[in-house]
């Protein structure tokens, strides 16, 4: 079992928790021509009538320009991790237990599965955990 693994930029901004919220700031992505593979959204619930989009990738100056004139900003607290590769029966589990068993703590996870495949993204605090994530990776998939 192989992984593919990239290391994505996320960006984010606040968005008005509300019908419409999310697509407005969607909209000028999409005019700048962005194929986003990532969109996840939260409410904040220290802060009602709000709440906060992440998406990836933003790539080239037009995305980056609508992204920046949209109110997003790229975060850069956290690295993030995508995964992609031939899903398994407890391959979430297997992941997470070897990161932990390396000492390597998520700020989060999220994976999604379709048909025999699973994509995933992982966040981490530092690149250095990102790197050693990477290696178990590495070694996971080729049966180490």
């Amino acid at each position: 079992m192989g992984f593919k693994l990239e290391r994505i930029h996320i960006w984010s901004g606040e968005i008005a928790d509300k019908a419409g919220g999310m697509s407005s700031m969607l909209a000028p992505l999409a005019q700048a021509g962005a194929n986003l593979e990532y969109i996840g959204t939260r409410r904040q619930p220290d802060r009602p009538g709000t709440g906060v989009i992440y998406v990836a990738p933003v790539t080239g100056p037009a995305q980056v320009r609508a992204a920046r004139l949209a109110g997003l900003t790229e975060t850069h607290e956290t690295t993030v991790l995508r995964v992609e590769g031939d899903n398994a029966a407890g391959l979430g589990y297997r992941l997470t237990q070897q990161w932990a068993t390396a000492g390597i703590n998520l700020q989060g996870l999220t994976m999604s599965v379709l048909g025999s495949k699973f994509v995933g993204f992982a966040v981490f605090d530092s690149a250095i955990d990102a790197n050693r994530a990477a290696q178990i990776l590495a070694d996971l998939g080729s049966g180490q």
